[in-house]
Formats: structure tokens, sequence, C-alpha cells
């Protein structure tokens, strides 16, 4: 009896996986479907330098451009003689002392000299002796 009741269950499972029908569609999210774009004609307008200034009314972007300034040059990268050196404390020979802030020591151990190095105190650039 056992027997022939697990046959017929087995039976009907193999049956039941054989069938013909499609498997169920997940109700999941489908991608979406834009048209396409065409930024060429309508390019979007451009944001203001500082966002916490007054707001600058918006126009067609050729009287903007014929309005504005042309933009400052970026600033240039300052030059290597232009940094003062550290003081170096007698006695200790990987100790200096800032030139920004007097009495305080900065460890340049490993720092070959003529290296720029950054006072941790002040965060401005010396370099070492």
């Amino acid at each position: 009896m056992k027997f022939s009741l697990s046959l017929a269950l087995l039976t009907a499972l193999f049956v039941a996986s054989c069938s013909e029908e499609p498997p169920p569609q997940r109700a999941g999210r489908r991608a979406a479907n834009y048209p396409p774009s065409r930024a060429e004609e309508y390019p979007p307008p451009q944001q203001p330098f500082n966002p916490n200034g007054p707001v600058q009314p918006t126009g067609t972007p050729q009287a903007e451009a014929a309005a504005s300034p042309p933009p400052p040059a970026a600033p240039t990268k300052v030059a290597k003689g232009d940094y003062p050196y550290g003081i170096p404390v007698p006695g200790k020979p990987h100790l200096v002392e800032s030139p920004y802030s007097p009495g305080k020591y900065v460890d340049v151990e490993g720092f070959p000299p003529g290296t720029e190095v950054k006072d941790p105190y002040t965060d401005k650039i010396f370099l070492v002796p």
C-alpha cells in the first residue's frame, strides 16, 4: 500500500513537471523606455558659479555668453623658491622649527633637503633645510 501510494505521488509530480505551460511571468520591474533625447537642440542652462550668490535671470545662451566676462585664469602653482625654509633645531637632527608657527617643532625625518612639507599647525607649506 505504501509503495503504490509513493509511486502514484511520484508519477503525479513527474506528469505535472512535464506540462508544456509557459513559466509564470515575474511581476518585477521593467526597464524604462524613454524617447531619445535631443541634447544638441536644447542644451541645459549653465549653472551659476556661486550657488549662494544672487540668482541670474536665464535668457538666451547667446545673450548670456556675450554679457559674461571671460573666466579668470586658473591659479598658478607657487614656485618652489617662494616657500620659506624650516629652521633647524640644534641638537635634534630630524626636527625643524616651523617658519609659520614659532616654537612649534615638525619632524622631517625621511624627507630630503628641499622637499615641500606641510606645517601641521597652520597647513602652510615650507621647505626642509
